[in-house]
């Protein structure tokens, strides 16, 4: 049957009479049977796998448990919530069979002058989420048009209890390094993930079998001592969750060893060696906003709550508040 040609944002199906389609981003090309790496050809900064829906491995539920009961996950009382979700996605949507999984690199092209205050480079654009959202709904629509019962499918992106690194590497993205972040080879640590729950059955795409060896250059890194060598991270005296999931006061250790980073930290993925040569990216809803980049030490001390509002509209940057920003950069300069 002749579908025609079908745009769906950044994806172009073509019908089983055409070889292959370009539109920019996304390439797609009809090939039975259903292994959609066969079909889709991804850009430089964008990379997807898939893995079997399942329950986690009895090895990675009973560290997570245990990491959890050592209380290592701070105040995120989230993470306590809807485990038994976490460790089987089934529990989160029943019809599912395969899980797509999207790596986005966010390697900054452009940073923050070096004379003023840093900022994490996840969030140094817009807020990653809709971006991720918008892809991974095209995708979506892609695929469906593909296989019509592709639907319906859910599209995640750090905001369900899922476990995204396990299922990034379970799906042949890369592979959980000792700083706890996915490494995606090429791309290194700097991406986000999303994640499109679907009910029918992909090929999977097999696990890498890679390791970060004898490196240990993120612990090294690290200025809190919140990595440790074949120990869970801790994420109570990592500066990220200090600067933007804590609520309380920042302990006076490691107000000193924030450096002049006022949100995050990103010294274990700069110490990383899968971040030396990466690709920056050139999604331009990624970049700093021009007030961003003009803001100085002193607009920072002064900035006033409006102004916070309105420099912050569509940035990551709110998860910590008004407050929490002020609090880190006052507990920095007395660090």
């Amino acid at each position: 049957m002749d579908l025609g040609n079908c745009n769906s944002g950044q994806w172009t199906l073509r019908s089983t009479k055409c070889a292959s389609g370009d539109n920019g981003q996304w390439t797609i090309s009809h090939v039975p049977p259903r292994s959609l790496l066969s079909i889709v050809h991804c850009p430089l900064s964008i990379k997807i796998g898939v893995a079997r829906a399942e329950p986690v491995d009895a090895a990675t539920a009973e560290r997570y448990r245990q990491w959890l009961s050592e209380g290592n996950h701070g105040d995120m009382a989230y993470l306590e919530r809807n485990v038994q979700l976490r460790l089987d996605p089934r529990e989160l949507m029943p019809e599912v069979k395969s899980i797509v999984c999207v790596a986005m690199s966010y390697a900054p092209a452009v940073r923050l002058p070096k004379d003023s205050y840093q900022i994490a480079a996840y969030a140094l654009g817009r807020d990653y989420h809709d971006l991720m959202w918008k892809r991974l709904g095209e995708l979506g629509e892609a695929i469906a048009e593909q296989w019509h019962d592709a639907r319906p499918y859910r599209a995640f992106c750090d905001t369900a209890p899922i476990l995204e690194r396990y299922w990034a590497a379970r799906a042949g993205l890369g592979w959980i390094g000792r700083h706890g972040q996915l490494i995606v080879p090429g791309m290194g640590t700097m991406v986000f993930l999303g994640e499109l729950f679907l009910p029918i059955e992909l090929e999977p795409t097999p696990p890498l079998n890679r390791s970060c060896g004898n490196c240990r250059r993120c612990i090294d890194a690290c200025p809190t001592g919140a990595l440790r060598l074949n120990e869970p991270m801790d994420a109570r005296r990592c500066l990220s969750y200090l600067t933007i999931e804590n609520r309380n006061a920042i302990p006076a250790d490691a107000a000193a060893a924030m450096g002049n980073c006022i949100y995050g930290c990103d010294r274990c993925q700069e110490a990383c060696p899968h971040n030396a040569h990466t690709t920056p990216t050139t999604e331009p809803h990624l970049s700093p906003s021009p007030a961003l980049l003009a803001m100085t030490r002193d607009d920072w001390h002064n900035l006033s709550r409006e102004q916070y509002t309105q420099l912050m509209r569509g940035s990551a940057i709110k998860r910590a508040k008004y407050e929490g920003l002020m609090r880190n950069i006052k507990a920095m300069d007395n660090g």
